[in-house]
């Protein structure tokens, strides 16, 4: 019997691959109609314990056909679309990705050292994705639907997220997210990378102390809020401030710190606070300084 060509072997390859998909779908199914979420006691990781005892227990019931490797595969993913966001979380983990950008279910790119490229991460299909962004910006007291298709919101760890879903998106929904490093970039860090002399630190640490007003500009990851946070640093302990984004992702080390997030409009279309309205009230604030995350709008003039 001659082997499979290429063709064929793709083909095998995608079949298992949906029936694995199809069987995750299904113990996750099992999963939400078997057990209460809000009855489960504990922190995050022992809820996982708990829920991976009970989808080990569906695996055999199910009686699948995997060996040990594939087997852990499944829980784990079925875990993560329980207590995580499901696709997303094998890239979350991975402190070398800068940027994740979803262009529709089946086409997911990441950044690493500035370059882009195409990963095997695929969700199930519109819905799947639909769900996800739902997960993300509903943690933050936002929504994505049909009234609202363009969401800008943020992960626990800080990371920006932004949002756009069909009927604006063509192709299905679209997500960037802008991660955060583990480890940020310090003063000490651009002087070594030649990004600045200790002249210039040196001035831009006198103009900060001397509450000159300071603008940053720059392209699309730049690194426009790493400076700041960087230039932050230098505001004395004792000051008041006051910040204020559409998605916060400042980090201040400051202890008097004020953190003030725009708020996108409800279903009826009315509760909207913008930029320019934080901007406004936060000087009835009594604030030593203001610090505007992002000035695209209306507040230019305020500011």
């Amino acid at each position: 019997e001659s082997a499979p060509g290429p063709k064929e072997r793709s083909n095998s390859g995608t079949g298992k691959q949906d029936q694995f998909s199809e069987l995750k779908q299904r113990l996750h199914r099992k999963l939400v109609d078997q057990i209460d979420m809000t009855r489960l006691i504990g922190d995050e990781e022992e809820l996982r314990s708990q829920v991976r005892e009970i989808v080990e227990g569906l695996c055999e019931q199910e009686n699948t056909l995997l060996n040990y490797n594939e087997r852990q595969r499944l829980i784990s993913e079925v875990l993560d679309e329980t207590f995580g966001l499901g696709p997303l979380e094998v890239l979350l983990a991975d402190n070398t990705i800068s940027d994740i950008l979803i262009n529709g279910p089946k086409q997911v790119y990441v950044e690493r050292n500035g370059n882009l490229a195409l990963t095997e991460v695929k969700f199930r299909d519109n819905g799947h994705l639909l769900h996800v962004i739902d997960k993300i910006v509903s943690s933050v007291g936002r929504r994505c639907d049909e009234t609202s298709p363009m969401v800008d919101a943020r992960l626990q760890d800080g990371s920006r997220v932004n949002a756009v879903i069909p009927p604006l998106a063509l192709d299905g929904p679209s997500m960037s997210i802008r991660r955060f490093g583990a480890d940020p970039l310090t003063w000490d860090d651009y002087i070594r990378f030649k990004s600045c002399t200790p002249e210039i630190r040196d001035f831009l640490e006198a103009c900060v102390l001397a509450h000159m007003n300071i603008l940053i500009v720059g392209g699309t990851g730049s690194g426009k809020t790493t400076l700041l946070n960087n230039l932050s640093s230098f505001i004395p302990s004792t000051e008041r401030i006051v910040t204020m984004e559409d998605a916060a992702e400042l980090r201040l080390r400051q202890p008097h710190v004020v953190r003030l997030e725009s708020r996108p409009p409800n279903i009826e279309g009315k509760g909207r606070v913008s930029i320019r309205d934080l901007l406004i009230n936060s000087l009835r604030m009594r604030p030593d300084r203001i610090v505007v995350g992002e000035c695209r709008g209306p507040e230019t003039l305020d500011m």
